[in-house]
């Protein structure tokens, strides 16, 4: 049986586009950058799109201009991360495509090479995080002792919570984890510090848990009429809300705050 090129070069012109919608995804975008970023891309091959975005998979259907050609699949997206560099890129990468009339295959591998970026060392981001930690805790008044607390608390519950993720632990678990270990040890400094150590540092040293993108992803997406993941996305920032919290509270409650 003989394949029609028209309907390959649009079987790959979707796959691609499926692959840059995960891609996107799972790097933190918003749903109306995600369906920008698509439909951009397929206007400049002169093809309409129809995108359905899940939080766990894409949807997506494609016809030429005389609707003589239809293409239309479905990717699973795997589990979703933050990584703005990825975000970035792909969005200069659609404005090239329809700048400099990318085919396919320049587009693909363009999304080979930011798949790889190598992330920070992880020793790089641990004392990162924890001297945000420490500057948080600062700028809500703790002293320089605090804020040395509230560094290695935030250290110690950031390592425990990749620990408990390379052991493909339960997502929201991890996140109590890394609650619990750095208040704990901010509540044992508290508690037994001889006054030295105020509740500042006890109350910053979980800050970095907080799930800022998720929750203002879910405002964008709301905002945009993409209800159904902004809800998602609020659900799953409330639950690690609440893994947080927990976290606190069995420090509290081992402590007797």
């Amino acid at each position: 049986m003989e394949t029609n090129p028209k309907y390959e070069e649009m079987k790959e012109l979707g796959s691609v586009l499926l692959e840059t919608g995960s891609l996107l995804m799972i790097s933190g975008a918003s749903t109306g950058r995600i369906i920008n970023t698509i439909n951009r891309i397929a206007s400049s091959f002169g093809v309409t799109t129809d995108l359905f975005v899940t939080h766990r998979a894409l949807m997506i259907n494609l016809r030429d201009e005389n609707k003589e050609y239809f293409f239309d699949s479905l990717k699973e997206i795997p589990s979703h991360g933050v990584n703005f560099k990825v975000v970035s890129g792909v969005s200069r990468m659609s404005w090239k495509v329809v700048n400099e009339n990318w085919n396919t295959e320049q587009i693909h591998e363009e999304l080979q090479r930011l798949s790889k970026l190598p992330h920070y060392s992880r020793i790089t981001i641990l004392l990162l995080v924890a001297l945000a930690g420490a500057s948080f805790c600062r700028i809500n008044g703790g002293e320089v002792q605090d804020m040395i607390v509230t560094f290695l608390a935030t250290f110690a519950g950031l390592f425990i919570r990749q620990q408990a993720t390379k052991m493909k632990f339960n997502h929201y678990m991890c996140v109590y984890f890394g609650a619990f270990v750095a208040s704990a040890l901010a509540g044992a400094a508290l508690k037994y510090g001889g006054g030295y150590i105020h509740e500042r540092a006890f109350a910053t040293s979980v800050l970095y848990l907080i799930p800022g993108v998720p929750l203002i992803n879910s405002f964008s997406d709301m905002i945009d009429g993409n209800l159904l993941n902004g809800i998602i996305r609020g659900m799953n920032g409330f639950i690690m809300s609440f893994a947080i919290a927990l976290g606190l509270l069995t420090s509290m409650f081992i402590y007797h705050f």
